[in-house]
């Protein structure tokens, strides 16, 4: 049993949030409020990662793709989504600067091997001191795949069932070294024992992998294991796998629905459902009385330039052209797609609900989980969400950057501490106690490819349960 921040007991709120250059809405880079050149600029990613561990986050969280996105230069060159800097590499150097905050990054099981991945974020776990995770993603972009040598994206399913085989093999990877087994006794001449090293010998549908990993096993045992994902085949690789699931529901019912089927598909796995945690996307604009947050988000909308509009509704919903409709019209019909599917069917549903037009779904659709208001009214609604049981916490976009960040860590965290909702410090040093998962306990050897995935097993821990 957990208890909260005041001591009484019950759940724990969580708080993540995405460092994405000038702000996560696709007009961010105009507002005054963010730096135009706030990509690719080391110092304005500190005062972002300072700002939110003074706020006590869990999480500082790195979105990718492994491509510019987009080709349509027509809008892409009014956007800042063609630079950025490579996740686990601003990772590494955020980790010297900060004490406490969670360090998670993304790296697509499509579009690497799983020994990078693996060595990668055991090397971030231990620079870090048991602060990484790792987001595991399939990757959705069409152009990424021209980049690694391909016509064409892997097929849905088939993009899953390689993500599965790359977990397993990342998870034994990073089980090589038994804990304690890197002794470095200098006077013995012994720098492991080697009774404490495992070879994976992995040979799969996928993947042959022969191992070891080249780094001793990570401070947390795993690096935390986060994922998104809302059609069928992303709720179950979030059963097995996740430890954290980003989702993007736009309302409370819909937030329950999900909450509650990912939890089952955990629990009927074997796993504990509380350690599998449900992170909504909350994209919040704080000001002191609901008209001038309003204002602030009319404005942020107004820098939306047609061209942009327009690509971002074609990129969200599916492969379409959308060059001949025209931006005050209706949303043509739309066919079947390979793009992220939980993401398009939410976008869709919502324009046939609300008869939106192709200019209102693009406002709708360039910041998710956009909440507007007052300290109050945004902890109102968190509030609402997590005793709901929509969510465990939130994985906050912030609009704009630094100024959002700012708003929320000096105005809406308070609050959220005054209803004894947030810690008022952190507690612990690791993102696994953070988060309250406990530390895994080392994969089982499978030598045989045909070996059924098993569900994360948990070391007993003192984090107790959720």
């Amino acid at each position: 049993m957990t208890t909260t921040p005041h001591g009484r007991p019950g759940r724990t709120l969580t708080l993540g949030a995405v460092l994405q250059g000038a702000g996560g809405h696709i007009a961010g880079w105009r507002h005054p409020l963010s730096p135009p050149d706030g990509e690719l600029d080391l110092a304005h990613h500190i005062r972002v990662a300072q700002t939110l561990e003074r706020g006590t986050f869990d999480v500082l969280f790195i979105a990718d793709v492994v491509a510019i996105s987009g080709t349509d230069l027509d809008s892409l060159h009014r956007t800042a989504r063609s630079v950025r800097f490579e996740p686990l590499t601003l990772l590494a150097a955020l980790s010297t600067v900060t004490e406490r905050i969670g360090l998670v990054g993304t790296a697509s099981t499509t579009y690497n091997e799983p020994f990078h991945v693996a060595r990668k974020f055991a090397s971030l776990d231990h620079l870090s001191a048991g602060r990484a995770g790792w987001n595991a993603v399939t990757s959705v972009l069409p152009q990424e795949a021209a980049n690694f040598g391909r016509d064409a994206h892997l097929e849905h399913g088939l993009r899953y069932r390689r993500a599965a085989e790359f977990v397993d093999v990342v998870r034994e990877l990073w089980d090589s070294f038994d804990d304690g087994a890197v002794l470095r006794d200098t006077a013995a001449g012994r720098y492991y024992d080697p009774a404490g090293l495992r070879t994976p010998h992995h040979r799969g549908e996928h993947f042959a992998v022969r191992g070891p990993l080249s780094v001793s096993r990570p401070p947390q045992g795993h690096p935390v294991i986060f994922q998104a994902g809302s059609s069928e085949a992303g709720k179950d690789f979030a059963a097995r796998y996740g430890e954290v699931v980003f989702t993007g529901q736009a309302d409370l019912a819909g937030a329950q629905r999900f909450y509650a089927d990912v939890k089952a598909r955990a629990a009927a796995l074997g796993r504990n459902p509380d350690h599998l945690l449900v992170w909504p996307i909350l994209a919040p604009i704080v000001a002191d009385t609901e008209a001038a947050a309003r204002a602030r988000r009319d404005e942020l909308l107004e820098l939306i330039h047609d061209d942009v509009a327009r690509r971002l509704v074609q990129d969200t919903v599916g492969d379409v052209d959308l060059s001949e409709y025209p931006l005050d019209g209706p949303l043509p019909e739309i066919g079947e797609t390979n793009r992220s599917r939980s993401r398009s069917e939410q976008m869709l549903g919502l324009a046939r609900r609300e008869n939106l037009t192709i200019r209102e779904l693009a406002r709708r659709s360039s910041g998710g989980g956009m909440i507007t208001g007052t300290p109050e009214t945004i902890a109102d609604h968190i509030e609402e969400w997590f005793t709901g049981r929509g969510a465990d916490g939130f994985n906050v976009g912030f609009p704009y950057l630094p100024g959002a960040a700012e708003d929320f860590v000096d105005h809406v965290v308070p609050e959220l501490r005054r209803r004894g909702l947030f810690r008022e410090s952190y507690t612990e040093t690791t993102l696994r106690g953070h988060l309250g998962l406990p530390r895994p306990v080392a994969v089982p050897r499978r030598n045989d490819p045909t070996h059924p995935s098993e569900p994360l097993a948990d070391e007993p821990s003192k984090a107790g349960t959720r």
